[in-house]
């Protein structure tokens, strides 16, 4: 007998979750004898830097390295290099707020807010992007592609514009779905490129678009603070649409074929509204009247969640996509905690070159954890870092969650050399359209928030 459907992603979830559990578990219990001394019992034993880095970077640049290189087994290496830097905080540094447990628990009273918001948020997009799927809208938009090379520049767009109100990494694949639909299967490198590119232009802007623009959100930026980033954004979009557009009607032209017999489910529509609605306004609301619950409770993500269980009255969400959604939220969750580790004040400075390279940065490590990092530094111009590590991701495949994302439709684009060389429009954008925001707006750093 066939098992219903959601029970496989239910299991698998579940495979997760023990599967952190036990990867921790022998460090967990060895917590109280690393508890003791100022800096950890072989403070002095072990050197703390080496050369001007700190040991906590270089764990942390390894895991990050890990994750580029092992791209099948990345929740696997996000959890051990948590564990490893983890050990050598308690072992040899210590914490920020102090040695020991009592250093480890203010960090994680610090820090428990972002990570619980950032779990419900990223489970919550999932339903919400699964709300959008199946309210057919996806299916209707073949139907208004022109019927030439311009057919992928509109496509593009679209894909621009879901990702601004949409996680990035649904815009994408909604944006692959429809690519390999009218282009019957045979979608260009380049194009595929363009396509993540696209998705995390349009989120670069939006607090609700980008997993890192959530984060900044969460973290206490205001919404506004990022909005400027669409200067480039736009920029990058102009720059990529006519060659990965030309590129596709060359190596395979635009054959779409509507879809008959489908009608949109505007209750789904309004479903989407109505959660994406609530996550904004709960910000707002607990920004103008009760501040202080934002380092209290995850607000925005328990909002999200009430939404989504009320609205479940009108339609009935897809559940099994939270248990196919867990093991990646866990996997970036690491990293963020990871990076809530490192020694910030070891940091350069916030500055628009700094920003720069993050970007280039970002397309090799995943960006996730760099947002994290600037988060805790402060004193970035946080539409301009948005910009950057959004879209800098787009230059390799692995950069971005849209990107992993995409190219599970597409495994051919999981090669380097052919994403750089039939995607080079993307690295030209990056660099174009940040020195485009630069020269337009310049450099307006934000103080640190917290």
């Amino acid at each position: 007998m066939n098992s219903k459907p959601g029970s496989a992603h239910a299991r698998a979830g579940c495979r997760t979750v023990r599967a952190l559990v036990s990867g921790l578990g022998a460090f967990v219990l060895a917590l109280p004898a690393m508890a003791e001394g100022a800096g950890g019992p072989l403070a002095g034993m072990l050197p703390a830097a080496i050369g001007p880095v700190p040991v906590d970077f270089i764990l942390f640049a390894l895991t990050l390295l890990g994750v580029a290189i092992f791209h099948h087994r990345v929740f696997t290496v996000a959890v051990t290099g948590l564990a490893i830097i983890l050990a050598w905080k308690f072992l040899v540094v210590g914490f920020k707020h102090g040695a020991g447990l009592a250093g480890f628990s203010a960090h994680i009273s610090h820090e428990w807010v972002v990570i619980a918001n950032l779990l419900l948020l990223l489970l919550g997009f999932a339903v919400l992007s699964r709300h959008f799927e199946t309210s057919n809208v996806p299916e209707k938009i073949p139907a208004i592609l022109p019927d030439n090379w311009t057919g992928g520049v509109v496509l593009l767009a679209l894909v621009f514009f879901l990702s601004s109100f949409l996680d990035n990494i649904a815009a994408a694949m909604i944006g692959g779905i429809v690519a390999k639909h009218v282009y019957h299967g045979k979608v260009h490198i380049g194009y595929i490129a363009a396509l993540v590119a696209a998705s995390n232009a349009g989120g670069a802007g939006s607090v609700v678009g980008d997993t890192t623009t959530t984060m900044i959100w969460i973290d206490g930026v205001n919404p506004l603070d990022v909005l400027h980033a669409y200067v480039a954004s736009f920029v990058a979009l102009a720059v990529i649409s006519v060659p990965a557009s030309l590129s596709q009607q060359k190596f395979h032209p635009i054959q779409k074929a509507a879809t008959a017999g489908i009608t949109v489910d505007w209750g789904r529509v309004a479903v989407v509204v109505v959660i994406l609605l609530t996550a904004i306004g709960s910000n707002v609301a607990a920004n103008l009247y009760f501040p202080e619950l934002l380092d209290m409770l995850p607000v925005i993500g328990i909002g999200v969640w009430a939404a989504i269980i009320v609205t479940a009255l009108l339609r009935k969400p897809d559940w099994t996509i939270i248990g196919s959604s867990l093991k990646g939220t866990l996997f970036l969750l690491c990293l963020v905690m990871s990076a809530s580790l490192m020694p910030v004040e070891s940091l350069p400075p916030a500055s628009w070159p700094t920003t720069m390279g993050l970007g280039f940065v970002s397309a090799v490590f995943d960006n996730i954890p760099l947002t994290a990092l600037a988060l805790a530094q402060g004193g970035y111009d946080w539409g301009v870092l948005a910009f950057a590590v959004g879209f800098g991701g787009s230059m390799m495949w692995f950069g971005s969650s849209a990107g992993v994302a995409i190219s599970n439709i597409f495994p051919e684009a999981k090669s380097v050399w052919k994403w750089v060389t039939q995607g080079w429009f993307v690295i030209a954008a990056y660099v174009l359209a940040f020195m485009a925001l630069i020269l337009i707006l310049g450099w307006h750093p934000h103080a640190p928030h917290r």
